[in-house]
């Protein structure tokens, strides 16, 4: 026989108290951080329309106008931010775009009809950020086209780019061919042919006295 059915109003009351613990506990738990408000397939399609792009020509009138309705985030590291950026962006490092102080910039940026620009050293360092934050309910969020890199090859004259759509396509960080060939691959195949072989013949070690 168990104690709880000598006394079963001390079961009862440990029961009443772990359940008052557990409400307790559910009221006061915090609350996440993000709540996700749209899907994958969502965010992907506003992607494919293309509602969600801000274009490389579209910065030459930030640049020069630099207007309180738009705001550039430079998403690199601040060692490469320091090298080089869009002018009039914030340095805004995808390591830390998730903190508390920086989610609340962000916030109050979104509730004041602020769009953000992320940009990247190109378009695909930002599309994860970019995605991920629109999940979560930013709307106010654009990923710019091309990234810093396209951006840099085309900043002597930004409205040219509009007739462009490089940026869609890609641009190789290397030319693999190129690397892989060699300088001068005749002139090495020529030396190579024309130099002899030589062959030398390993020496037989001697065997030590007493056992093999």
């Amino acid at each position: 026989m168990h104690i709880h059915e000598l006394n079963p109003w001390r079961t009862l009351i440990a029961v009443s108290v772990f359940v008052v613990v557990l409400i307790v506990g559910f009221l006061t738990m915090p609350k996440p951080l993000f709540e996700y408000q749209k899907s994958m397939e969502e965010s992907v399609e506003a992607l494919i329309n293309g509602e969600d792009y801000f274009y490389p020509w579209e910065l030459e009138d930030v640049i020069a106008n630099k207007p309180d309705s738009i705001v550039l985030f430079d998403i690199r590291d601040n060692f490469v931010f320091g090298q080089g950026h869009i002018p009039g962006a914030e340095n805004l490092s995808a390591s830390t775009l998730a903190d508390p102080d920086n989610i609340k910039r962000l916030e109050a940026l979104r509730d004041m009809g602020v769009t953000i620009v992320l940009y990247g050293a190109d378009e695909l360092q930002a599309n994860g950020p970019w995605m991920f934050f629109r999940q979560v309910g930013f709307n106010n969020i654009k990923l710019l086209l091309g990234g810093y890199s396209y951006y840099k090859e085309n900043e002597a004259d930004l409205y040219e780019t509009i007739n462009d759509d490089a940026y869609f396509k890609g641009m190789p960080r290397y030319d693999y061919a190129e690397l892989a060939a060699p300088k001068d691959g005749a002139d090495l195949n020529a030396d190579q042919d024309n130099k002899p072989v030589q062959v030398r013949r390993r020496e037989k070690t001697s065997v030590a006295a007493g056992g093999c």
